[in-house]
């Protein structure tokens, strides 16, 4: 399986949607659409997740293509690195810099 990200949506695009998009070009395991915390509105990008052939197609027919009038920005997504607060690095209360 591959994990595609996929930015710039339109804040009004929905999973079913983003899902039908992806779709065309193969099948689609899952589909997230985080959103603010804060907020609870879209973030404005998502990811979705294929097979390595399928993901790869998805990605070269849709990355720059239009969606709502935005430009989609689609490539396979990165791991993220551990931010300092969950690997337990960083301030601590009583230190001081």
């Amino acid at each position: 399986m591959t994990k595609i990200y996929v930015g710039n949506l339109p804040f009004t695009a929905t999973e079913d949607a983003v899902r039908s998009l992806f779709a065309a070009h193969g099948t689609v395991t899952s589909v997230a659409l985080p959103n603010d915390r804060e907020t609870g509105r879209p973030r404005g990008f998502g990811f979705v997740e294929m097979s390595t052939a399928d993901a790869a197609a998805a990605i070269a027919a849709l990355n720059g293509q239009s969606m709502e009038g935005r430009t989609l920005r689609v490539n396979e997504a990165q791991d993220r690195p551990p931010s300092r607060s969950r690997s337990g690095e960083g301030f601590r209360s009583g230190n001081r810099w």
